[in-house]
């Protein structure tokens, strides 16, 4: 852009400010700390690293990557403002900008809030100027400007003098001759008065009214974009009507094209088709007492909870492997949904959820695999409600995107659950902002997804567009919006509800807590949450779920048909006692335990005995112990560690050869290679565990047993990763400054400012602007000697130990030992410099 060598050659003297800025960096000179603090926050990219004077923020502020950043950041009116500025005059008065917008009908709405998008473009650097001269920087109305390459979203194409530009003078003096205009003398004074016929209404009416009907249909394509159409060799007579008359204007052979001018006299004066200067509102859809919504949410928390240890209990021993390129196969997220009774979409979720709280991970072996990692043993410890908190404050914050599983990237590789490629950096924005929405609703309101997808669409319309591959995922209908924005939406709304942040779409008072927003209209100041720590929020909203959700209960009603009704969540060493005593049937507001022969066979290789089970079952049943369950205790108690299974390789043994014989006749036992040693011992070529597994497969009960002969007790211990750490969020640009961060930098950037502004005396050999000066040693030493005996300031170049340059306004103190120390106007300190650093001195002017 070359603003910074603009600004170095017509800068303006702090203090002038009554002189109208002729550069972007002498606007934001003329601002106000809060000002730059306030465009530092606006666009954080600009702080990395902290411009050295206003001159380079004004130049980093141009760049292409920058501006880029800023004008996806826009809502749809300040973006209009902004393409609206491209298509006006440069600069354009306030007046010409509005008549853009609202065009000859007027518009009280815009006119209302034009004044605030104009600021917020003037906050962000992307205009610059007072009312009479808006400019739009640079950059941005490259960007935004049409091309035949890149159509700008008003639909006009190129001014009259674009259009002409490549054509001969005359063809030219035809155009204005067939138009009624009188013939100049050069080709710019016929542009021009081709322009102001253009731009004249009256006499642009007159024309247009002795157009032939055709014509004018030609016009009404074109009119609202795209401006450009093809015609043949030989156009038919309207389009050559329009064509002599300029109202059309030859881009190439078989390409024409429809000018601004014309097509905004068409329009009505108006840049845009539909301006939109007010955010949609957010319709309610159903409304619920709030008491309802809350109770739902607790509910759907409970059940996430219960999903949650389901799924990682099923994986205490090892999960499934890890593909080679990172992820869960399709195969085994299969056999999770399956387990889960949910859709595979729905068990990426909480794959993903489980994952991104550092409760699984791979283990990292050769052989890798998936585990619950040492926290989530940690995490079962806690409370419910705060097991619930540990899960939604990371899912707020996470980047991962479980909604694209199944999908495609932009190479056209599959998107695996847990894969290396599901970040999507604007999903945390959009889930807060979705949760926002709705917590403008009154309590227990569900919102209309429609008009929440138009309205995030109107804050970010430039955010939302995503790869073709993306918009191949899995859970897009045809009648829903398919920009990313809007999908991250819609899996925002889904995954709430799984989560309980949500009861019947509407948003419950724990999500209130965990955003931070005040929880009913009566609250006391103590409980709103204004700017609370997010650990104190996620404190606050467990607080509020705890009450909610269902009590654990420390008992089970035992059935005469084996099996036992869990009334209610059991506490935790029950409902793990349970679990290996017996197999869950069903799930719900009561869970079905069923005793069978293997669950009780499991109980006794845990260590456990028959009169052990006994007493566990009648501590913990409101109901008798039904006489069934007690007889199949005692029945696979009795023939459990009949059979002992050692390693020889391995074998059987048994006090009764009888049985051993049975098994020798069994045809099943052929694969496990046995043979009799002893009446009551049989040898095997299989493994222990292989032999084991066998024989149960047989209907038999063995028991293993050590060299000593003693039974070993098979305590089934969990498998868990070495510590993890939960993945971190892949950022969406640079993180927001804090307040002291941009005190720090505004100072500074002043500092550097008043040193590269600062008025010095003409040196014996001039100095090229933005360069440091240049003095010999000599003379270095005895300028700042004189500065330090008269009290002065001087202006030094100066070079550090990694070779980066930099301009200083130094007052010296002291000079001695090859270095001078004084008062460094730029860093507001004391600091000592190296003489042979200093590139050259320069005195202040008196002024």
């Amino acid at each position: 852009m070359g603003i910074g060598e603009l600004d170095r050659e017509a800068h303006v003297a702090e203090g002038t400010g009554a002189a109208a800025p002729r550069t972007l960096a002498e606007a934001l000179r003329a601002r106000g700390d809060e000002g730059l603090a306030a465009l530092l926050r606006a666009r954080p990219d600009l702080l990395n690293p902290v411009p050295n004077d206003l001159t380079q923020l004004a130049t980093r502020a141009g760049t292409r990557g920058s501006v880029v950043r800023a004008l996806e950041r826009l809502d749809r009116f300040a973006l209009q403002t902004a393409e609206a500025l491209a298509v006006a005059p440069d600069p354009a008065p306030y007046p010409v900008l509005l008549a853009l917008l609202t065009g000859d009908e007027g518009g009280p709405a815009i006119e209302a809030a034009l004044p605030g998008a104009v600021a917020l473009l003037r906050e962000q650097a992307l205009v610059w100027g007072e009312d009479d001269r808006l400019r739009l920087v640079r950059t941005a109305r490259e960007l935004l400007s049409p091309s035949p390459q890149h159509p700008s979203p008003t639909g006009l194409g190129p001014t009259v003098a674009e259009a002409t530009s490549g054509m001969s003078p005359g063809r030219v003096q035809e155009i204005i001759g067939a138009a009624g205009l009188p013939a100049t003398h050069d080709p710019v004074s016929a542009v021009a008065a081709l322009t102001g016929l253009f731009t004249d209404r009256a006499r642009m009416g007159a024309l247009l009214d002795g157009a032939p009907p055709e014509a004018l249909a030609v016009l009404d394509r074109l009119v609202w974009g795209p401006p450009y159409g093809e015609v043949t060799a030989n156009p038919a007579p309207p389009v050559r009507w329009l064509r002599d008359r300029g109202l059309l204007l030859p881009v190439s052979a078989r390409t024409m094209v429809l000018p601004r001018e014309v097509a905004l006299h068409l329009r009505g004066g108006r840049a845009h088709r539909a301006p939109e200067p007010v955010a949609p509102e957010v319709a309610v859809l159903r409304e619920h007492r709030p008491q309802v919504v809350d109770g739902a949410a607790a509910g759907q928390a409970y059940t996430a909870l219960a999903t949650v240890e389901e799924l990682l209990k099923s994986w205490d021993k090892g999960g499934p492997q890890v593909l080679r390129a990172g992820g869960l196969s399709v195969r085994d997220l299969r056999r999770t949904a399956a387990a889960l009774d949910v859709t595979e979409q729905v068990a990426a979720f909480w794959l993903e959820l489980c994952h991104g709280a550092g409760l699984l991970a791979s283990d990292g072996e050769a052989d890798e695999r998936y585990a619950p990692t040492p926290a989530y043993d940690d995490w079962l410890d806690l409370p419910p409600a705060e097991r619930w908190a540990r899960l939604v404050t990371p899912w707020l914050a996470s980047t991962r995107t479980s909604g694209l599983v199944g999908g495609q990237d932009a190479k056209g590789r599959a998107l695996s659950a847990l894969g290396p490629d599901l970040d999507r950096a604007a999903a945390p924005e959009v889930r807060h902002r979705v949760l926002g929405l709705l917590a403008t609703l009154p309590p227990g309101a569900a919102a209309d997804p429609e008009t929440l997808f138009a309205r995030l669409r109107w804050e970010r319309p430039l955010r939302g567009a995503g790869t073709a591959a993306e918009n191949t995922g899995s859970g897009s209908g045809p009648s829903l919006p398919d920009d990313l924005r809007s999908r991250l939406a819609r899996w925002a709304l889904a995954e709430a509800e799984l989560l309980g942040l949500t009861g019947r779409g509407a948003l419950s008072a724990p999500a209130r807590a965990l955003l931070n927003l005040p929880l009913a209209e009566a609250a006391s100041p103590a409980d709103e949450g204004g700017g609370v720590e997010e650990s104190v929020a996620a404190e606050r909203a467990a607080t509020l779920l705890a009450p909610l959700l269902p009590e654990a209960v420390d008992h089970v009603l035992l059935q005469a048909d084996l099996t036992a009704v869990a009334p209610g969540p059991l506490r935790r060493p029950l409902a793990d006692a349970l679990a290996v005593l017996a197999d869950v049937e069903s799930k719900g507001g009561a869970t079905v335990y069923r005793f069978t022969p293997g669950s009780v066979r499991r109980a006794l290789d845990s260590g456990l005995t028959a009169s052990d089970l006994h007493d566990f079952l009648t501590a913990h049943s409101r109901t008798p112990v039904p006489q069934p369950l007690a007889y199949l205790v005692d029945d696979v108690a009795r023939r459990h560690g009949h059979l002992r299974v050692g390693a020889a390789s391995a074998y059987v043994r048994c006090d009764d050869d009888t049985v051993l014989g049975e098994i020798l006749a069994d045809r099943r036992s052929a694969a496990l290679g046995l043979r009799r040693l002893a009446p009551t011992v049989l040898a095997a070529q299989a493994d222990p565990a292989a032999l084991l597994d066998g024989l149960r497969a047989m209907g038999y009960a063995p028991a293993a047993e050590s060299a000593e002969g003693d039974v070993l007790v098979t305590r089934a211990d969990a498998y868990r990763t070495p510590a993890r750490t939960a993945p971190v969020p892949v950022p969406d640009g640079p993180p927001a400054p804090d307040a002291t961060l941009l005190h720090a930098a505004v100072k500074a950037i002043r500092a550097g400012d008043r040193a590269a502004t600062a008025v010095r005396r003409e040196p014996s050999a001039p100095t090229p602007a933005g360069s440091l000066p240049r003095t010999s040693s000599a003379e270095t030493l005895a300028t700042v000697q004189a500065a330090a005996m008269t009290g002065s300031a001087v202006w030094i170049g100066y070079v550090n130990a990694d070779g980066a340059a930099s301009q200083r306004v130094i007052a010296p103190v002291r000079v001695e030992g090859g270095f001078v120390t004084g008062y460094d106007h730029t860093a507001d300190e004391m600091r000592t410099y190296p003489l042979h650093r200093i590139t050259g001195v320069a005195e202040l002017a008196d002024d």
